[in-house]
């Protein structure tokens, strides 16, 4: 990975979705007010974790208060993060299985928002990016 004058970072995250035929399809997106920004859920991988979908789904579950199951990998992105370090994100496809939203640490707010709306609200590219794939290849999936 190229940039970042530190060690690479590895994390994994989720683009939590709900809807289907019936109803429109929404993602899930977070406000983390240390960084005021909207993101997808995500984070470091820890040394605990076995493989990155595990990181995602932890990350989720502890950013968001749900409890996932993860399916298809859709995309990555690769950055220099805020403290000058290279970044790699991977992110899998995720359905809620249980939980709900509890305000945290990292992240005080959560919406479930079309894809349009979310689009509007991320706050990076790389983010509208990531969504413009899953969108894509949920609708392959349709």
């Amino acid at each position: 990975m190229a940039g970042g004058s530190g060690p690479s970072v590895e994390a994994a995250g989720g683009i939590v979705w709900r809807g289907g035929a019936e109803t429109s399809l929404e993602v899930l997106v977070v406000h983390r007010p240390l960084y005021d920004d909207w993101t997808f859920p995500k984070g470091k991988q820890d040394a605990d974790d076995p493989d990155a979908e595990h990181t995602a789904l932890r990350e989720v579950l502890e950013e968001t208060g749900y409890r996932c199951v993860s399916g298809h990998e859709i995309a990555g992105t690769e950055y220099v993060d805020h403290k000058g370090r290279a970044k790699r994100v991977r992110y899998w496809e995720m359905r809620v299985v249980d939980g709900r939203f509890t305000v945290n640490d990292e992240v005080d707010e959560a919406r479930w928002l079309d894809a349009h709306a979310a689009a509007r609200l991320l706050s990076f590219d790389r983010d509208r990016d990531v969504l413009t794939i899953f969108v894509r290849w949920r609708a392959a999936q349709a």
